[in-house]
């Protein structure tokens, strides 16, 4: 860092500043970068990489599971490595037992008590800032531990919060959706299917739906450093906030419309068009007059297009090939795989091809498989977002500390600059 510490990686100009930094490269991030040709890298590898490299759900005993493991995913941010199934195992072991996955009794009352027309979101944040007691990096820095340590106890927080959020998060479904008793935690199943078992999808974690989990956990885990949740929870960590306040930090952020409720809107859009077909099969007529009537009428098409990617984003990719293994007969699937046909084409050409990135994103799909697969509740989207990108931006947490990163504090400029 000293060799390149004035290195100029890039250049700001007054439109950039005052529309939202899109472009400028002024943040570190080690654990993923997005490519506009390949989409996400994490640690340096694409998702195909990833799913081919990384250990799946057979190492806890899914033996049908075909998906990564979060918990594998969270050790190759973490270290850079990708970990062996014994290493795999151990991790997810770990988060899935005692002490690390106990919520106390305080943080469970508060989440109790909360109103069940409360957003999700709103409940989660609540939960996650009702844990900080439990902070063992909060306890050290007034103890007066040396900073070379911060990392260890950052560590030691970053795992019991992704131990812990799993048990909140899957309080809060039952509590507002169903009838307030969650499932007991299934100790011998991993991260994601445990989940599933603690709202009642699941008993065994050898199914579809433990699978979509780890999928879905999986992808929706990092995507660079400069996103909204990703940048808060850094900003507020520089300020050695632990990483409980922090974390809650870039949930405030993944809570905003723009952020993180994207997927529920692409889903409520799927469904407006389904509901306008009733009993009519979907076909490409219907589907190409419904978008280009959308788009003369002044509205975007949600899940298409992205502001760094010019491709079909492999996140996308990924849950239109578990569609089409298990969901080829669904009506809902139906309309998802014919925008993803008709869609990019009318994008592509429309007002004389100005749209740079006419291909569906992330967020086209994921709130199609949620909700077939029962979890049919879209505000609950966000929290699940949430629990996924609590492995990456605690991780960045943790190597922040390692490198004794500094407090962030750009300098602004008046509109007389």
């Amino acid at each position: 860092m000293a060799q390149t510490k004035d290195t100029k990686i890039s250049e700001v100009t007054v439109g950039q500043a005052a529309g939202g930094m899109r472009g400028v490269k002024a943040l570190i991030c080690e654990t993923s970068e997005l490519d506009i040709n390949e989409g996400i890298r994490f640690r340096g590898l694409t998702l195909p990489e990833c799913e081919q490299k990384l250990p799946t759900g057979k190492v806890r005993g899914a033996n049908k599971s075909e998906y990564t493991l979060p918990e594998a995913m969270l050790w190759l941010l973490l270290t850079g490595e990708i970990p062996t199934e014994a290493e795999a195992r151990q991790l997810s072991e770990e988060l899935t037992s005692e002490p690390y996955n106990v919520v106390p009794k305080h943080a469970r009352r508060i989440v109790d008590e909360l109103p069940v027309h409360q957003h999700p979101m709103s409940q989660f944040i609540t939960g996650v800032m009702a844990l900080q007691t439990e902070s063992k990096f909060a306890h050290a820095y007034q103890e007066g531990v040396n900073r070379a340590k911060y990392w260890k106890y950052a560590l030691d927080d970053a795992l019991n919060l992704i131990a812990k959020i799993p048990h909140v998060s899957a309080r809060i479904y039952r509590q507002t959706f169903r009838d307030g008793n969650v499932f007991v935690a299934n100790e011998q199943l991993d991260w994601s299917a445990n989940w599933a078992n603690m709202v009642g999808l699941t008993k065994d974690g050898n199914d579809e739906i433990s699978d979509l989990m780890r999928m879905y956990f999986t992808i929706h885990t990092d995507h660079e450093g400069g996103n909204v949740s990703a940048h808060a929870t850094h900003l507020v960590g520089s300020a050695l906030s632990d990483p409980y306040l922090s974390y809650a930090a870039g949930m405030c952020g993944l809570a905003g419309p723009l952020h993180g409720l994207a997927n529920q809107e692409s889903l409520r859009f799927v469904r407006r068009i389904q509901r306008l077909l009733g009993d009519q099969k979907p076909d490409e007529e219907f589907i190409h007059k419904f978008v280009v009537d959308l788009l003369e009428s002044g509205q975007v098409v949600p899940g298409f297009g992205h502001a760094v990617l010019r491709v079909t984003d492999p996140r996308y990719t990924i849950q239109r090939e578990f569609a089409l293994k298990y969901l080829a007969d669904s009506h809902l699937f139906k309309i998802v795989d014919l925008l993803y046909q008709v869609a990019p084409p009318i994008l592509k050409e429309w007002k004389g091809g100005k749209i740079a990135n006419p291909w569906p994103n992330l967020d086209a799909h994921s709130g199609c498989l949620l909700y077939e697969y029962g979890l049919k509740e879209d505000s609950f989207y966000t929290v699940l977002f949430g629990m996924s990108r609590a492995i990456g931006v605690l991780s960045n947490y943790v190597i922040d500390r390692a490198l004794s990163a500094p407090i962030e504090r750009p300098k602004s400029v008046t509109f007389e600059w």
